[in-house]
């Protein structure tokens, strides 16, 4: 059997695609299959010449190693077509981590919100100064069109995730990854489907930091609880910590939108960098640089041109006045920070009106129903949609809201109630981590027929 052909189960996935763009990229022969694909991984794979089928369960190809995403479950036929066989199979994590990463310089991200944003602000940096760093991102980072790539140097930027690596596998997928520069952004309970409370994630964590070598950096925010419990069960590296007040006890801060380092003004951060989360996000990014060589001043100076990411704060376009908005945020505490950060830039008559799909398992559960109204006060008007499984009553459950909350089931629906009821001057926030039925870019497709 040939181990130069690789077969991904799961490929439609973020991660599990950006796998097959890496493995294509070292000349592997790569296919795979998914219950259904959409953009942006349908693009990226088409471009990278992969095929992709939908059939789960057709035969596997025998002369292929198997490579098993964790959206892969036990009772699937497909997997018990592979545990009868004879084939040679591994998790995306552990193939990732095996293949590619064991001779690189690892940089991770990690933590409940923000990885994705903090990894493209490194890789951003990296390659500013012409380090030309490899990546994985869950996202499309602006200014290289892809999310992953094998770059040119020893360097490697990953995003490194915490839900776990695959049915046969129930450790976080971020501990195949062996880190020597780690950010832990942020601590706070999610995954409800995989976790079964805070001390379970904290754990995954504490088995992270055994992992990070005496030689290498862990870089993580000041006071935070959840962080601190983890660093007391056992850190082996040196810790830098990041403050968003002057703290003299941090080695990074921001004081009135300048970045100090050590007690050294390097300057202002960026105005492109919005909302308090991204600021922070910079901050973060900017510790994990300089440990990879980048001088502070001259990585602050490369953040400049950081073009976002698809997906985060991105915007989508504007009709007859309406800024049409899409974000990934899928958590209270994101979803307050992501519409905290868009109030930032509006005028202050302007009206936010937030539009919430409850994609996320944890969402769906329930776990974070009694947040959710607190996270969309900032809105003057919450469209939510409520899909028949959601398991929990959206209207008592966000009835603080009162007369500004509109339930609706059906995605179409709402994309006609909101582009009716939308009016000049708007600023329009969808907010996912799924494919939302492509609404936001529908919204704005409706709100110009409406306006001709």
């Amino acid at each position: 059997m040939s181990h130069r052909n690789i077969h991904i189960l799961g490929i439609a996935g973020t991660f599990m695609g950006s796998l097959a763009l890496l493995a294509r990229e070292m000349g592997y022969r790569v296919s795979g299959r998914d219950h259904a694909i959409y953009p942006p991984m349908s693009d990226q794979l088409a471009a990278a010449g992969i095929d992709v089928e939908t059939d789960m369960d057709a035969p596997l190809p025998e002369n292929a190693e198997i490579i098993v995403g964790n959206v892969m479950r036990r009772d699937m036929p497909v997997i018990d077509q592979l545990l009868n066989g004879f084939y040679r199979f591994r998790s995306g994590p552990q193939w990732l981590g095996e293949e590619v990463l064991s001779n690189r310089f690892v940089l991770a991200v990690s933590g409940t919100h923000g990885k994705t944003t903090t990894t493209s602000m490194v890789a951003h940096i990296l390659e500013a100064v012409g380090m030309a760093p490899g990546f994985l991102i869950g996202g499309v980072p602006g200014g290289f069109g892809v999310s992953a790539r094998l770059g040119e140097t020893p360097f490697f930027v990953i995003e490194a995730d915490e839900y776990d690596t695959a049915f046969f596998d129930k450790r976080s997928k971020f501990l195949h990854y062996r880190p020597r520069g780690l950010v832990i952004n942020n601590l706070e309970f999610d995954h409800a489907d995989i976790f079964p409370d805070l001390a379970a994630i904290e754990r995954q964590f504490s088995h992270l930091l055994r992992l990070v070598p005496g030689k290498g950096k862990v870089i993580v925010p000041l006071n935070e609880p959840a962080i601190e419990r983890v660093l007391e069960a056992g850190v082996w590296s040196p810790v830098e910590r990041l403050s968003e007040g002057g703290e003299a006890q941090a080695d990074w801060w921001l004081a009135e939108g300048e970045v100090f380092c050590e007690g050294q003004r390097l300057g202002p951060l960026p105005e492109e960098i919005k909302g308090a989360h991204n600021r922070h996000n910079a901050l973060a990014a900017l510790a994990l640089a300089r440990f990879a060589g980048v001088p502070a001043a001259e990585a602050l100076q490369s953040l400049a041109g950081f073009g976002g990411v698809a997906r985060r704060l991105e915007f989508k376009g504007e009709v007859a006045g309406v800024r049409v908005i899409d974000d990934f945020a899928h958590h209270p505490t994101a979803i307050e920070a992501t519409l905290a950060a868009v109030r930032e830039q509006m005028p202050a008559d302007a009206r936010l009106v937030a539009v919430l799909d409850p994609r996320s398992n944890s969402m769906r559960s329930g776990v974070h129903a009694a947040r959710l109204a607190d996270s969309l006060q900032m809105a003057d008007r919450v469209y939510l949609h409520a899909p028949a499984e959601l398991g929990f009553d959206p209207r008592s459950t966000l009835a603080a809201l009162a007369e500004r909350l509109v339930v609706l089931d059906g995605i179409d629906d709402l994309l006609a109630r909101v582009s009716a009821e939308a009016r000049s001057g708007d600023w329009v926030v969808s907010m996912s981590n799924g494919g939302f039925g492509g609404f936001p870019a529908r919204l704005v497709e409706r709100l110009g027929e409406v306006a001709a």
